[in-house]
């Protein structure tokens, strides 16, 4: 079945029920941090979005669809426009109580930034080097464990590969033209590589397939940067549920009705651009305090003994504490600055610039 032959969402496959915590303790390695250590890298940023800048989330979909959200294993489908992308979807996540099972197939690269990477490699995030030949195997090996896994979760794609560059747009429809598929307006080519191995590698786990198409009122363009200072921004986002079986189990099939979603993505993007508004009915899923509250215990933790600290070094007089201090304080600044760089378009990986080029 094709993404528009979709009519109404279908009920949970059969045989997806939560399992056990302890199934699959055989075949499975054992997790190295508790389910609430892990969400703490993520419910920081959260809590920025939600409560520091205000910023809005409203769902667009159907009821049905909205009623089976924490409720099954999903693989997500989002699209990759923006710097703070990743981080609605995590809102998401965290509002329907499944953000610390929330995996992503994430560029390697990210292993290497600090705090985020480290994080993610204890999260059980498949990282991946964007080569297929060199990535096959390893990402295969990352789906095989989750396919086990004892909570709800839900996988995010970004079929496309890179964020959305007006130059890697242009280079990535000349590909299409060359495959003979139709162009898209809002979109990059989708790589169909890894989703067509996830749903050959969940199939008999995953219950769904969620397809996100994400923008902002306003036409506005976020960053993270924004969200730092506290900028308030409006995002919307169309739900769709496609029960995994609609899937064609062929790899060729799968990957033709990729093409078609992205289609499809790209006419509602264009339906938002013209009438400011996606299809269905809206949903504000409310935000719950527990981001709040980890960021307080956590600043009053961690927060309060560096004050101290630092009123004990400017009391001393001494020159050399002092230079020491504020040498410390820049670090650290510079480090969260360089983690907002991973985010920002403009100094984003020139991935897709060249292998678009290249066939899949």
């Amino acid at each position: 079945m094709s993404p528009g032959s979709r009519s109404r969402p279908a009920p949970l496959v059969p045989g997806t029920q939560r399992p056990s915590p302890g199934a699959g303790a055989g075949c499975r390695q054992l997790r190295l941090l508790p389910e609430e250590e892990e969400e703490e890298e993520e419910a920081e940023l959260v809590m920025l979005l939600e409560w520091w800048s205000g910023t809005e989330c409203t769902l667009f979909s159907d009821e049905a669809t909205v009623n089976t959200f924490g409720k099954e294993h999903v693989i997500i489908i989002l699209n990759h426009n923006f710097e703070i992308d990743f981080l609605c979807g995590w809102t998401m996540t965290e509002r329907f109580g499944v953000l610390g099972s929330s995996k992503v197939l994430a560029k390697r690269e990210l292993l290497y930034v600090p705090l985020i990477g480290w994080t993610w490699y204890f999260l059980e995030i498949v990282f991946c080097k964007r080569k297929w030949e060199e990535d096959r195997d390893t990402v295969i090996e990352g789906l095989k464990r989750l396919a086990d896994y004892p909570e709800y979760m839900w996988f995010l794609l970004y079929c496309e590969g890179t964020r959305f560059t007006e130059t890697k747009h242009r280079i990535s429809m000349e590909v299409a033209e060359s495959k003979g598929l139709p162009k898209l307006k809002y979109h990059l080519l989708p790589r169909t590589k890894g989703f067509t191995t996830a749903v050959q590698c969940l199939r008999g786990t995953v219950a769904a397939v969620y397809d996100v198409t994400l923008n902002f009122r306003g036409n506005k363009n976020p960053s993270l940067l924004g969200i730092l200072y506290g900028k308030k921004y409006e995002a919307d986002m169309c739900v769709r549920r496609f029960p995994l079986e609609d899937i064609p189990q062929d790899e060729k099939e799968a990957a033709n009705w990729l093409h078609k979603l992205y289609q499809e993505k790209d006419a509602l993007q264009e339906m938002y651009n013209q009438e400011g508004v996606f299809p269905g009915q809206q949903f504000k899923p409310p935000r719950r305090p527990w981001t709040l509250l980890n960021f307080l215990f956590w600043a009053t933790v961690l927060l309060s003994p560096l004050f101290t600290f630092g009123f004990g070094v400017f009391a001393s007089g001494s020159p050399l504490l002092i230079l020491a201090f504020l040498g410390f304080v820049g670090a650290a600044s510079f480090g969260v600055r360089r983690l907002i760089g991973v985010t920002e378009i403009e100094k984003g990986s020139s991935y897709g610039n060249q292998e678009f080029k290249k066939k899949e």
